[in-house]
């Protein structure tokens, strides 16, 4: 039997790889995953992004053993302990420096999420700047929020686990995607201090009614009058939905990064220039619906499309109902699922629980050893809500357990 409990965990495809190898560190769990993009031409194996975010899961812990084949299409993956920024970790003054490659098409909130879910379980508080030539923080073609929306709309989830301070997520310097859609080359640091024994158990049942609606405007190396359309385009949308509607306008500067063109040694050229709207709705029982749309790399979409792209978008979340979007679903479900061994219950729209990634994340923690879900239809909601059952497992942060 202990021969059989030593034996990782098999998965196939990329897919949810990052929720994997947060769930293999959260419950010590080791696992091997095959068959990653092994039919691909021209880029067969693990994407940049996904070697960067191993690294940074190397930086965090201690003790990680990580093993990559040749063709890049297995990996095998030992956990260690959840270090965080804790002396010998290699923190340089107390901060983690991660630079993404320029060859990443992923947002930093590719990284951000998977890190918050780390970070309570830690021995020591996360401090993490991200920068280098692939930092992206607007939201991506390949469906990654904006660092807007994690800092206004998943942080502050947290709360409803016990998990209150010291919490900051900053924007040093912003930036869309490249004109390859690559690269961006921002800078995002990540503050998380607040270490915890066991999340607090969840009980979440009323949304609500939406009370205001908030957002910020963003644009990067283009004009600030951008920010004016889409803010237009949006209330128009939302001002005869709600009286309390805010959008703040934030105009930055192009970051530059070396030119590609070796004929002109020391140049520097532009690069991560576009806009984009960030949205939420708060209601008022304190739960966060958001929204995300970016520019796209390619242009030829004005803002005021944008601005109304969003508003509908922020609506068609509000509609799926629920305490939770899909966006932040994930984020709650593991919490629940590696706290403490107590019934925690949250409410949810059908559209959200019948997902593809609602549903594979239910068989990812049923793999690890999590219980399975409870479903019942929910008193309230027009049919169209379900309420969700979570039975704790009870990991808790090994870090700080007391002999």
């Amino acid at each position: 039997m202990a021969e059989e409990s030593r034996k990782p965990l098999r998965f196939t495809t990329q897919s949810s790889i990052t929720t994997r190898l947060v769930l293999s560190t959260l419950t010590g769990r080791s696992i091997q995953i095959t068959s990653i993009r092994p039919n691909s031409p021209s880029s067969p194996g693990l994407a940049p992004h996904e070697i960067s975010f191993l690294r940074l899961l190397e930086a965090v812990t201690n003790g990680s053993q990580i093993d990559i084949s040749m063709t890049g299409t297995t990996l095998r993956y030992k956990p260690g302990l959840i270090t965080g920024c804790s002396p010998g970790s290699g923190a340089v003054s107390g901060v983690i420096r991660h630079e993404t490659p320029a060859a990443c098409e992923r947002g930093v909130s590719y990284f951000l999420l998977p890190l918050c879910l780390l970070a309570p379980f830690s021995k020591a508080p996360f401090n993490i700047l991200f920068t280098g030539p692939g930092t992206i923080t607007s939201a991506t073609p390949a469906g990654d929020m904006s660092v807007d929306s994690v800092r206004t709309a998943i942080l502050p989830l947290y709360a409803h686990f016990g998990i209150t301070n010291n919490l900051e997520l900053r924007i040093n310097r912003r930036s869309n995607p490249g004109a390859t859609g690559r690269g961006g080359a921002g800078e995002v640091q990540l503050v998380f201090g607040t270490q915890v024994r066991l999340p607090k158990t969840l009980h979440l049942l009323n949304p609500g009614k939406v009370k205001r609606i908030r957002g910020v405007a963003y644009t990067t190396g283009v004009s600030g009058s951008n920010n004016a359309r889409m803010i237009e385009a949006a209330r128009g949308v939302l001002n005869a939905l709600s009286g309390d509607t805010y959008i703040y306008s934030d105009v930055s500067s192009a970051p530059f990064v070396a030119s590609a063109d070796r004929s002109q040694p020391g140049w520097k050229t532009k690069t991560g220039l576009g806009f984009g709207l960030s949205l939420i709705a708060e209601s008022s029982t304190g739960v966060v619906y958001s929204a995300d749309v970016a520019s796209p790399v390619g242009g030829g979409e004005v803002p005021e499309d944008i601005g109304a792209r969003c508003a509908w978008q922020l609506l068609d979340v509000v509609a799926m109902g629920g305490v939770v979007p899909l966006s932040a679903a994930p984020t709650v479900l593991v919490l629940m699922a590696m706290g403490s061994e107590d019934v925690g219950r949250v409410q949810l729209g059908k559209g959200v629980v019948g997902s593809e990634e609602i549903v594979g994340l239910a068989r990812d923690l049923e793999m690890f050893g999590a219980a399975q879900w409870g479903v019942r239809e929910a008193k309230e909601g027009g049919g169209d809500e379900v309420v969700v059952s979570v039975v704790g497992k009870g990991v808790g942060n090994v870090g700080r357990k007391v002999a």
